[in-house]
């Protein structure tokens, strides 16, 4: 027995099925299947219940799971720790952003950021749910809102304000909105990226929260789709200000309730725990840090 049989253990347990653990580890099924058999034969106990339609760990073999998963760590950090002294910096990385970061900014700065460096790939998806890191393989999320999982690293990347607009012609045709209670009777589009709190629209005023149940005719999880609406003088939007800076720059969108503070929330680069971070990763967050250091006044 030694580390690679417990790592093979740890494939099987996470991903609850020979053939995705085979897969991630490079073998076939049966070869994996008679490596987890000798595994318990070593230790003299049964580590898994097998049947056809699924496996599951005993009591013995979720106890060996906590102390495997641990040193699986502790292996990935020693050879990190080691490749951090290696000045070649090549490899993939592969990351998921937000769509709006993502077509604002990130596409292009991490194009750049791959001519700096052209021994690395950045293999970068836009998706606005939260990822698992470890089951989906990605190295790095940027994400907007707060970090529930205490086992991955956050860091700060800038702080996004939200703004209540739309256009001069909805004001036109429905009348100025001078209080939040007037929104109940507007047409409101909702922005439903987030898990919960899409109807409901809150604002801080002399530092009391106030919030107000909105309803309309669209909901998306897409700003674009929101944004074009409100272009278009359909309704009301609460949307990262980011997304139609330009067009309250432009005035094609104007911000309303402005005596009211909207919503702000921290956008982050999230990885998973490391103690010793792949340089890549750690060029790459700087590198998207400062890009939205340069893009500041949008949020």
């Amino acid at each position: 027995m030694n580390s690679a049989d417990l790592t093979l253990f740890v494939y099987v347990a996470d991903s609850g099925s020979f053939n995705k653990a085979a897969l991630k580890a490079g073998l076939s099924t049966p070869a994996l299947s008679k490596k987890i058999s000798k595994l318990e034969q070593a230790l003299g106990v049964q580590l898994i219940h097998r049947t056809t339609r699924r496996l599951s760990l005993t009591e013995a073999g979720e106890n060996l799971y906590v102390h495997a998963k641990n040193i699986e760590g502790q292996v990935s950090d020693a050879i990190a720790s080691v490749s951090a002294f290696s000045q070649g910096i090549r490899g993939n990385i592969k990351i998921s952003v937000p769509t709006i970061s993502g077509e604002l900014l990130l596409a292009e700065a991490i194009a750049e950021f791959c001519q700096m460096y052209p021994n690395i790939t950045v293999d970068m998806r836009l998706d606005n749910g939260f990822a698992d890191l470890l089951e989906e393989g990605l190295d790095l999320v940027i994400r907007t809102g707060k970090l529930e999982d205490s086992s991955l690293i956050a860091k700060p990347l800038i702080q996004s304000n939200w703004v209540v607009c739309c256009s001069p012609k909805y004001i036109k045709k429905h009348g100025e909105i001078k209080s939040i209670e007037q929104l109940k009777n507007h047409n409101c589009l909702a922005y439903t990226y987030q898990a919960q709190g899409s109807f409901d629209w809150r604002f801080t005023q002399n530092g009391v929260e106030e919030s107000v149940r909105i309803s309309g005719s669209l909901a998306t999880n897409n700003a674009q789709a929101l944004r074009k609406a409100a272009l278009a003088g359909f309704g009301i939007v609460y949307v990262p200000r980011c997304c139609v800076y330009e067009d309250l720059q432009q005035g094609t969108l104007v911000p309303i309730l402005t005596e009211f503070q909207p919503r702000k929330l921290g956008v982050y680069g999230v990885y998973p725990y490391t103690k010793y971070l792949p340089k890549k990763l750690k060029l790459l967050i700087a590198h998207i840090k400062q890009a939205y250091e340069n893009k500041k006044e949008y949020f």
